[in-house]
Formats: structure tokens, sequence, C-alpha cells
């Protein structure tokens, strides 16, 4: 199987079990943020206490199962991380969606989701148009470009 098909069906395997869960689900992402339901809490948890232990070997080992070299970088903390974060929050918490949901209720046909995607396009696009000027004011670093290495 090429490696974009096995994406394709490990990103849809994803999209199932974030529809069924309930974690693409507006009512809950909101009841999540009010501090009404609390069942995102333990998703998010359960995500983070089974992925943690993968991601350690992986980084400690410096290879995929596949053998593909991995090298974890720890990114600094900067003002830039701070205010992106709260934006990120904000979005989520008022859209009631962050990318991945996105696609789920896209797929899902709901289409108010359509306006979430073409909010976070058109966000990450003035983000990067602003960036030059944004970096100096929040202490970000300087953008590498970076050709990825297609299989």
């Amino acid at each position: 199987m090429p490696m974009a098909a096995l994406y394709v069906v490990l990103g849809t395997i994803f999209g199932f079990v974030l529809s069924r869960s309930g974690a693409a689900d507006y009512n809950y992402i909101q009841g999540m943020f009010l501090f009404e339901r609390f069942q995102l809490y333990g998703i998010i948890g359960t995500a983070v206490v089974l992925t943690a232990p993968g991601l350690w070997l992986i980084q400690r080992r410096g290879r995929t199962a596949l053998g593909a070299a991995v090298h974890v970088e720890l990114k600094p903390m900067n003002r830039g991380t701070v205010v992106g974060s709260l934006l990120f929050g904000i979005g989520w918490s008022i859209a009631g969606m962050c990318p991945g949901p996105i696609l789920v209720n896209i797929g899902e046909g709901k289409v108010y989701a359509l306006a979430a995607l073409a909010g976070a396009l058109a966000g990450a696009g003035v983000f990067g148009a602003l960036y030059p000027r944004l970096r100096d004011t929040f202490g970000l670093p300087s953008i590498k470009a970076r050709q990825a290495a297609i299989p």
C-alpha cells in the first residue's frame, strides 16, 4: 500500500473515531468549554495517555516502525506561543471545532463547517502574510523553508 493511501486510511479511521466519540460535535465542545460536559476531557486525556508512550519510544529509538529517521525538536516558549494558544482556544470555543473536526463535520454533511474551514484558511493566510511584521513583535523564530520529501 503506498504511503499516501495509508495516510488516507488512517485519517479516515481517525475521523470516524472523532465523529462517533462526539469529539467533533458542536454541543459536546461547547459543553466542555462551559464545564457542563466532561466527556471530551476524558477523550483528550485518553489520547494523551495512549499516545505519549508511543511518541516517547519513537523519539528514544530515533526511528519510526518503518525505519524513517525521527527528530522531535522542542519548540521554545515565547510570546507568540502564548498568544497563538489563546487565539486557537478562542477560535475553537467560538467555532466549536478545530482543524480535524472541521473536516469531520464537512464529511458529516454539516454545511456550517464550510464557514469554519474558510475562516481557518483565511486566518492562516493572513497570519502568513503578516508573519514578518509579527515576528519581531512577538519574538517569533524566522521561518526556514523546507522541501518536503514525497514518498
